[in-house]
């Protein structure tokens, strides 16, 4: 584990940098989940997440030549802002490398902290891609690399959010979910809850689609991913660093997986009901509850909420996505007869009192008897499904659904 005196010395070292985060009692989900839960506000850092902590506490402690020389990182985004915003901060000027699929938000966001001092490249699909990349320019160009986590500086760094949670609760804390990526946040702070309240329960959340630390965990070792879902960005990587992996092994209690259709039903709760916005990282320790529902009862929570670096563009597909997880949302191929009225018969017939159709594609194809149709059906309960299907079928509609078949449903969302 990192040793915790280290950690209060980054915590000394970020004083005059970083935010110290309000330790917020939320009402809605504590009455939800009948409970006290407490959110650590990381959304409201000064780069809107918590990787600054780690990255200056890093760049602090470099030699006066390696900070002449410059440094590289590798991030999907709020890292790479944190390392942006040190560079402004200390003057030193850095090669940021990114994937080219990062939001635009982000990119723009990191140019704007670093200023003159930043140069962002945008390299491959994942993150994965854009470390290789930044490692081989890092090698040929004699920089220091500023890694996003699997570095005991960074990690000190990152356990600074431990130390505010504790001298900012006044109660003993049960449970704390913290977001997993590479490792480097849960790692900080697990380290720090190990040493000063042992009997905390740390529990690791990751998006179901980039399991690394989950699978780590559970092969006794580093593994890596052969494919990941992006979407989660700023926890989507193929590999946890050795170090990180390490660590949680000794501090980490559970580990969660989240469908990222959650993560974005969430992200949407707590705009709509709490007015906050949080980027799909942020959301994990949060849409991860209900798996915890019945351990959590009358217990005291932290959830780390990581980010907010949304990009407002993103805002359809979460809300796609959302719909297709609650059940309300589903897609069809549907073969009508090809003959007048036949489409007049299915929403006569088929189509439920509170169904609506958001979606149809048709083209009339001549010398055939029946044409194919696209439809998209939202419904008003996920309940209604069975009756459209049991529909559909009673009245001999030829029809396939496609919200399983990645490849056709790729094509709509």
């Amino acid at each position: 584990m990192i040793n915790v005196e280290n950690i209060y010395r980054a915590k000394i070292r970020l004083k005059d940098i970083v935010t110290a985060t309000p330790l917020t009692y939320n009402h809605n989900l504590s009455e939800k989940y009948q409970c006290t839960i407490l959110l650590k506000r990381e959304d409201l850092q000064v780069v809107r997440s918590y990787k600054i902590r780690g990255a200056y506490n890093k760049m602090a402690q470099l030699d006066p030549v390696q900070l002449k020389n410059g440094i590289t990182c590798a991030s999907a985004g709020n890292h790479a802002q944190g390392v942006a915003f040190a560079c402004n901060q200390m003057k030193v000027h850095g090669h940021i490398f990114m994937p080219a699929v990062t939001p635009q938000q982000k990119i723009s966001k990191v140019r704007s902290f670093g200023k003159s001092y930043v140069e962002v490249i945008l390299h491959g699909d994942t993150f994965d891609d854009a470390y290789h990349q930044a490692t081989l320019f890092t090698e040929k160009e004699g920089k220091t690399f500023i890694h996003p986590f699997n570095d005991e500086k960074i990690i000190e760094g990152q356990g600074t959010v431990g130390l505010e949670i504790l001298e900012d609760c006044n109660k003993t804390i049960d449970y704390v979910f913290a977001g997993v990526g590479g490792g480097g946040l849960i790692s900080g702070l697990g380290s720090c809850f190990r040493q000063i309240s042992p009997n905390t329960k740390i529990i690791g959340v990751e998006p179901e689609g980039a399991p690394a630390m989950f699978e780590a965990l559970k092969a006794g070792k580093v593994v890596a991913l052969d494919t990941i879902d992006s979407f989660v960005d700023g926890a989507a990587v193929k590999k946890v660093g050795d170090i990180t992996f390490a660590i949680a092994q000794e501090v980490v209690d559970d580990m969660l997986l989240v469908k990222e259709g959650k993560v974005c039903s969430t992200i949407l709760q707590l705009y709509n009901e709490e007015g906050i916005v949080v980027e799909p990282a942020g959301a994990l320790t949060i849409g991860a509850l209900d798996q915890y529902r019945d351990q959590i009862k009358g217990k005291t929570v932290v959830c780390v909420v990581s980010g907010s670096n949304n990009d407002i563009t993103r805002t359809e597909e979460i809300k796609e996505r959302s719909l297709l997880y609650e059940g309300l949302k589903h897609y069809f191929i549907i073969k009508f007869p090809q003959r007048p009225g036949a489409l007049k018969e299915f929403l006569n017939h088929v189509l439920g009192p509170h169904d609506d159709i958001t979606h149809f594609e048709y083209t009339k194809k001549h010398n055939r008897e029946l044409g194919p149709a696209v439809i998209g059906i939202l419904l008003q309960d996920p309940a209604d499904y069975p009756q459209l299907v049991a529909r559909m079928q009673q009245h001999n509609m030829h029809f396939q659904t496609i919200n399983d078949q990645e490849l056709l449903f790729g094509l709509l969302i």
